[in-house]
């Protein structure tokens, strides 16, 4: 009997359909650990993974018991790379069960595309882990309200990977925002660049010996494998990703809300389209989305195909009644209303710093820093931006809920359908 086929079925065919704390309840699960423990991680996705194992191989008292990826070719190196720089070298697979029925792994770091995110966090709470995710961490609204209740359920900490909630000179600036340094906070005006080339039009070809293709498009309906969708361009299609709003909008989206102290909306807009190439990719490339929350909002100005260098814009800016800050590196800058600069601070970032306030939380049992909730409801103004575009009409948003109000085609995007076994639930 081929045991790992066995084992997947079995988790599909139970921890998918709910049974997941029964299934999985002899993997370890601690609530907290005293300061001093050690804790022994996995990391499922080996490309923007690997920011998360050098952090992780810097941290005292961490230590990386499993890498995982579909593709042979990223574990094989992987697990030299981390075999190479700690005492025990780590077990690599391709399938990510594996890291789940360890009983000696305390948390899973998931670093996938974005239609994995959610379906890996549920799985590996019912595990009994703690997990780290990055950001959008989900694929739509949905995904994100299933999230944070398998967080709530499981008791686990979950920590979202917009990592500047952790730096610490932005921390600082929010306070003086919240006292006022700037007056009373009207607006955000956040801004993405880039200089991205065409995707092109894919071409069905094999699936490269070294991909577990099946593994890769895990919960999403089945596609034909073309030779531009693995490893990156899947981004651009919105059957596994959500454009440039949920790969870069969500860090500054997620600055402008912590910032205004907002939650939800009341309108959303986009306007914008595919305007650079005649390719397979489905999301915009240039466009607006606005956010209204009534007494403020938040712009997000996106330029992806050209960089637009002659303009010195800030990632995010605060327009207050009595001045303006701006997001400068890994701080910030204050100025009056004429331009005059008043204050200038910078300070550490990077993921080390985000990842250690995960850990010290999993050993503590606090709050982290961008603990689910708070990440889900800055994902969802990527989600709503997304809806607005694919619909072409304003959203109407309940405040009290993040819910779209009497809006049948958009309501349709609030889910997704997934392959059969491989609903998430809670």
């Amino acid at each position: 009997m081929n045991t790992s086929i066995s084992r997947r079925k079995f988790f599909h065919q139970t921890t998918l359909a709910g049974a997941g704390a029964l299934v999985l309840g002899a993997s370890r699960s601690r609530a907290a650990l005293s300061p001093g423990d050690k804790i022994v991680v996995g990391v499922m996705g080996l490309s923007r993974g690997m920011d998360h194992v050098n952090a992780l191989l810097g941290i005292p008292n961490a230590e990386i018991a499993y890498v995982c990826d579909v593709d042979q070719e990223r574990v094989d190196k992987a697990t030299k790379v981390v075999g190479d720089k700690q005492n025990r070298a780590p077990k690599g697979v391709q399938d990510f069960h594996r890291m789940l029925e360890a009983h000696d792994v305390d948390a899973i770091f998931i670093a996938t595309p974005n239609h994995w995110h959610a379906p890996a966090t549920i799985l590996a709470c019912a595990a009994g882990k703690h997990v780290y995710v990055e950001k959008p961490g989900s694929h739509n609204p949905r995904e994100g309200e299933l999230m944070v209740a398998a967080a709530r359920k499981h008791k686990r900490v979950v920590q979202m990977g917009n990592q500047r909630r952790s730096f610490p000179a932005l921390i600082e600036a929010v306070e003086k925002m919240r006292a006022g340094v700037i007056g009373k906070v009207l607006y955000a005006r956040t801004t993405y660049t880039n200089a991205r080339i065409s995707i092109g039009q894919g071409k069905p070809v094999p699936v490269p010996a070294y991909l577990d293709y099946a593994m890769w498009q895990g919960p999403a309906p089945e596609r034909p494998y073309v030779d531009n969708l693995v490893h990156y361009k899947w981004h651009w299609r919105w059957h596994w990703g959500g454009g440039e709003l949920a790969n870069n909008g969500i860090h500054v989206l997620d600055m402008a809300r912590w910032g205004l102290g907002v939650e939800y909306p009341s309108r959303v807009t986009f306007n914008g389209g595919r305007y650079h190439f005649k390719d397979d990719q489905e999301t915009p490339d240039t466009g607006t989305a606005v956010f209204h929350f009534g007494g403020s909002g938040i712009s997000w100005d996106c330029s992806s195909c050209i960089p637009r260098t002659h303009e010195k814009v800030p990632f995010v800016a605060f327009y207050g009644e009595g001045g303006i800050l701006a997001n400068e590196k890994n701080g910030y800058a204050i100025y009056d209303l004429k331009g005059k600069e008043i204050e200038r601070q910078d300070g550490p970032g990077g993921d080390r710093i985000h990842i250690q306030n995960f850990l010290d939380c999993i050993r503590s049992g606090k709050r982290p820093n961008s603990e689910i909730e708070e990440g889900q409801k800055s994902t969802l103004l990527c989600h709503l931006g997304n809806i607005a575009y694919r619909t072409g009409h304003t959203l109407h948003i309940d405040q009290r809920t993040g819910k779209i109000i009497d809006d049948r085609d958009a309501q349709k995007l609030w889910s997704r359908e997934y392959r059969k076994g491989w609903e998430p639930k809670v």
